[in-house]
């Protein structure tokens, strides 16, 4: 099973173009079961990307809007090829900061259930650390479920506490450099997953299509249940 997490940035892409079917090429690429998209936006004109997406591909759409605007939306988003058979989305926002979320989905891959997190974390140090507390509440309610924490974490200390915090619970997985998408130099997209040893692979998808579609490139992992 190939899971995937992509800060899209809006589809404007490292050229500053705006082009939403190059990120339809990249996710074509990948080809993976489950996809945690960030910084996904919707108009009230019809254009909703995450809407969009999920038709092209043929993949049930999960929104999880963390901003209103007067014109639209704007958050996470979560595409998968699975059943869906739970969902609900959580305020992680913290006091006088844009507004964060995480959206919470279990998925019926053949039978076993997958309990698959994804959010964007804020950019203080002291809002991280709160929201990744609040993140892991979400697994200690059902701790023998197979679960996967995935997303822009915008953690860009590899030292820092809420990776501490999370390397704790889930076991340490690779950092990988996926931003800026021209010369990746910062692990700010991440996955975890419950037990960790279902987790058999983590690499950067860095073809020439994904270095020009998004200021980031999408970090896909291989699980086996």
């Amino acid at each position: 099973m190939l899971i995937a997490t992509y800060n899209v940035h809006r589809a404007i892409g490292s050229d500053r173009r705006t082009d939403p079917g190059r990120i339809l090429g990249v996710l074509r690429e990948i080809d993976a079961d489950v996809y945690a998209l960030q910084e996904v936006e919707a108009h009230d004109d019809g254009a909703d990307m995450l809407a969009w997406l999920g038709k092209e591909l043929g993949f049930h759409a999960v929104p999880g809007t963390t901003l209103k605007r007067k014109d639209g939306h704007f958050g996470n988003g979560l595409l998968t090829r699975s059943p869906v058979r739970g969902r609900r989305t959580t305020d992680i926002s913290w006091r006088g900061r844009e507004p964060r979320g995480a959206i919470v989905v279990d998925v019926d891959c053949g039978g076993r259930e997958l309990r698959v997190v994804a959010t964007h974390l804020g950019l203080r140090p002291a809002e991280r650390r709160d929201q990744v507390q609040q993140l892991l509440h979400l697994f200690r309610e059902r701790p023998d479920d197979h679960s996967i924490l995935l997303g822009d974490l915008n953690e860009w200390f590899l030292w820092g506490r809420p990776l501490r915090r999370l390397h704790r619970h889930f076991k340490q997985t690779p950092s990988l450099a996926t931003f800026p998408s021209f010369l990746p130099l910062l692990a700010l997209d991440r996955v975890w997953a419950h037990p960790r040893g279902m987790l058999k692979r983590i690499a950067v998808h860095k073809t020439p299509l994904a270095r020009k579609a998004s200021d980031h490139l999408p970090l896909v992992a291989t699980l086996e249940l």
